[in-house]
């Protein structure tokens, strides 16, 4: 099946995750599309890891209107002959998918944890994660996003071509950029990141996060919080994993001083490995822990950091 793939890059390399996306669509013929003019420094690594296509979608700039590159994907999707389209549930991918999916008034299935492309069937969480729904679409086309991490990147290698796309199309004026607030660099996008350290209400004081991201930065990870630590003011809710906050689903997780509510669990179940430091060892956590360490987080995370 004619599959596109967006495929998203950061400081001049392709995302893991959407390595991930593409191992999801491994066996079929992949249009890796990258919104860039210049695509010869990805070709290699897309190439890898299955892209038979490289599409160089040229034109678009970091002010250009997300609805205007919807109509691109759209535009791509009938130029190629898009059975699929895929993507990463991150900010770009939901942002652009749904309104690649409002254009083609086709059905979109956002955030899965696992995808069949040849049943057009997509498995999401559902309930706080309690369960797991297969989800069947009939459209046309099947919209997907994958969430971060969920399928870990396999190399398959193909014969990756390179295409140049520049479609003509009027921006429709929905939408505007004026300007840009980029948060602090080198920071990885929590949702994003491979690895997750979390900190909660044991923490006692915001300046106690600093413990969390010294092993974060040796571990090339990124911090979170629980829900209890960001009402109590130590966290911003922007770091907030749980039904409230985030939905992570890194390689490791280590959870640091957090009872394990089903709130905050919902928010990281898809861990593959979750790792829990806490005092308190009838703290449920540790009925839902790969790995766990009964003692205090201020003693543990400053021997696990130096020993790292």
């Amino acid at each position: 099946m004619a599959t596109g793939i967006l495929i998203e890059i950061e400081n001049n390399a392709v995302k893991e995750t959407s390595l991930g996306v593409m191992t999801a669509a491994a066996g079929h013929e992949i249009y890796a599309l990258v919104l860039s003019d210049n695509v010869s420094n990805f070709k290699d690594t897309l190439a890898e890891y299955g892209a038979d296509h490289v599409v160089s979608i040229k034109g678009v700039e970091e002010k250009t209107s997300p609805d205007l590159v919807a109509q691109i994907l759209v535009a791509a999707s009938k130029e190629y002959g898009f059975d699929v389209l895929l993507g990463t549930a991150g900010s770009l991918g939901k942002d652009l998918f749904a309104r690649t999916a409002a254009i083609l008034d086709e059905p979109l299935v956002s955030d899965c944890v696992a995808v069949d492309i040849a049943g057009k069937k997509a498995v999401k969480s559902h309930f706080s994660g309690k369960t797991l729904a297969t989800l069947a679409a009939t459209g046309n086309i099947f919209l997907c996003t994958v969430r971060p991490n969920a399928i870990e990147p396999v190399p398959a290698p193909a014969e990756a071509q390179i295409i140049c796309f520049e479609p003509e199309i009027a921006d429709s004026g929905l939408l505007e950029i004026v300007e840009i607030h980029k948060g602090a660099g080198g920071k990885l996008d929590l949702i994003e990141a491979p690895i997750v350290i979390s900190g909660g209400r044991a923490m006692k004081d915001a300046e106690n996060f600093k413990l969390l991201e010294a092993i974060a930065e040796k571990l090339g990870g990124a911090v979170g919080a629980s829900r209890a630590a960001v009402d109590a003011g130590l966290a911003p809710h922007t770091i907030q994993v749980g039904q409230t906050g985030k939905t992570v689903s890194p390689r490791l997780y280590i959870a640091c001083g957090i009872s394990g509510a089903v709130q905050h669990f919902a928010g990281m179940k898809t861990s593959k490995v979750i790792v829990a430091i806490n005092e308190d060892k009838e703290a449920p956590i540790f009925s839902k822990c790969d790995y766990g360490i009964v003692g205090n987080l201020f003693e543990v995370v400053p021997a696990l950091t130096e020993k790292l």
